[in-house]
């Protein structure tokens, strides 16, 4: 009599229990450290490969090496005489035609071997450790012309390329054009819900408990406002304190005084987007992005290939009409590039014949990202020297999202959507501060124009 292999499971906790059980088209699991993520991964990819004759199911992860150590080598032990691994094709076939295949995404190069392929099930294991337009690419890898159920499976911690994208679909939950949010789901798991893990290794919650505090909030208490590596950690959006404008720099906007002085700020882009913004500055120095103009498709980081000619009819059209702007003096800073003629008229001749004018920025990154640190610092009451009004929905977006360079300590990694970012230092530059300790207040005379803060 032939032999008969039982897959053992093992038992889920109820976390883990859900993200089994769940049907959504398209789910995340996770959100903090010791979640039991790996082992609720490769439970789902087994049943479904058993339970679904002929079913194709992808495993993603950054490197190949991570997909050997977190999962192929238990997967071999679990799967013996259930499942033949072929190391060449990296893959399980099951003796039912069903295939759970291998890949890892490091580089944009890494896509090409999934051109054309088909997948009904996709798992994005450490999903925000890969880009946003890496899983969009995935995802249009889940097709097929078959009754299989077509489903993508992140788990996710906070931090990384991709914590954007995942935060924005999954926590914040702001879909977009073509996203049904009811084919998202999220199951919040933390180390608290294993208990398997916290038997074994009962030191391990202590270790998270001893954390420094941002990195404590992300990684034991799963918040996806701060996260290791974020380079403005200090960005506060807090609507419970939109009114009173302490702890938060976005602010529900309102009318600018006629006496407040209007700026202009500007970084130039057509393939990548373009960001023009127009701040206030109170009589005490203390600065409000009050509107932004940026030039992004529905796609981060692309840009919707405006004419210099074009972008800036636009801005003059704006300072003509909006009530905030209409009849200022504006003065403007923009990023020296722009003064280059080298190759013809230069994009600041193009601005000037719309009557936007600019002086060169001080494009020195470091420090200009030290005075962007320096306005967002909170004073002893609670209150910074930069605010952002709620509708500028481009700097709320980016500026949370970018992270640490790899490879120059001080900066932040310029493969991001930084466009944004260069814009404000161009401006914090040219009025900055110096750094105000808490308690502390600005001094009269620390600011180019003799402002004191309140």
């Amino acid at each position: 009599m032939e032999r008969v292999n039982t897959l053992h499971i093992g038992v889920p906790n109820e976390k883990q229990k859900l993200f089994l059980q769940c049907r959504a088209k398209y789910i995340a699991f996770g959100g903090a450290r010791g979640g039991g993520k790996s082992w609720a991964v490769r439970t789902k990819a087994k049943l479904m490969a058993l339970r679904y004759p002929g079913i194709r199911l992808l495993l993603v992860r950054r490197t190949y090496q991570e997909l050997e150590n977190n999962h192929i080598r238990f997967l071999r032990r679990e799967l013996a005489g259930i499942a033949e691994y072929r190391a060449t094709g990296r893959q399980f076939v099951f003796p039912n035609g069903s295939v759970l295949d291998f890949g890892y995404c490091a580089c944009d190069g890494d896509l090409d071997r999934y051109q054309g392929a088909e997948y009904d099930v996709i798992f994005l294991d450490e999903a925000t450790q890969l880009r946003e337009e890496w899983m969009r690419q995935f995802a249009a890898c889940l097709r097929g012309v078959n009754d299989y159920p077509k489903r993508i499976y992140y788990t996710c911690n906070p931090g990384g390329p991709g914590h954007g994208y995942i935060k924005r679909l999954f926590i914040d939950r702001r879909f977009q054009a073509g996203e049904n949010g009811e084919d998202y789901v999220f199951i919040p798991a933390r180390v608290t819900d294993n208990e398997a893990l916290l038997k074994k290794q009962p030191e391990y919650l202590q270790q998270l408990k001893a954390l420094p505090r941002k990195l404590r909030e992300a990684w034991l208490e799963g918040k996806w406002d701060i996260f290791q590596g974020q380079f403005f950690q200090e960005f506060t959006d807090d609507p419970e304190h939109y009114k009173d404008r302490r702890f938060t720099h976005v602010i529900e906007p309102f009318t600018i005084p006629r006496e407040w002085r209007i700026y202009r700020s500007y970084d130039f882009g057509y393939a990548k987007p373009f960001s023009c913004a127009w701040w206030a500055v109170d009589f005490d120095g203390c600065i409000y992005r009050i509107l932004e103009l940026y030039g992004c498709t529905e796609n981060p980081n692309e840009g919707v290939r405006w004419t210099p000619e074009k972008q800036f009819a636009k801005i003059r059209e704006i300072e003509d009409t909006h009530p905030w702007l209409k009849g200022r003096s504006i003065s403007g800073v923009a990023d020296p590039a722009i003064w280059d003629s080298s190759r013809g008229e230069s994009v600041y001749e193009t601005a000037l014949r719309h009557r936007v004018y600019f002086s060169p920025g001080d494009n020195r990154r470091i420090p200009g990202w030290m005075q962007m640190h320096y306005r967002m610092a909170f004073d002893g009451e609670g209150y910074p020297q930069m605010y952002v009004f709620s509708g500028c929905r481009a700097f709320i977006r980016t500026i949370p999202e970018l992270m640490f360079s790899d490879t120059e300590p001080e900066d932040l990694d310029t493969r991001q959507e930084d466009h944004v970012a260069d814009e404000c230092r161009y401006f914090c530059m040219a009025r900055p501060i110096r750094p105000v300790r808490q308690g502390e207040e600005l001094a009269l005379g620390d600011d180019p124009l003799n402002m004191r803060k309140r």
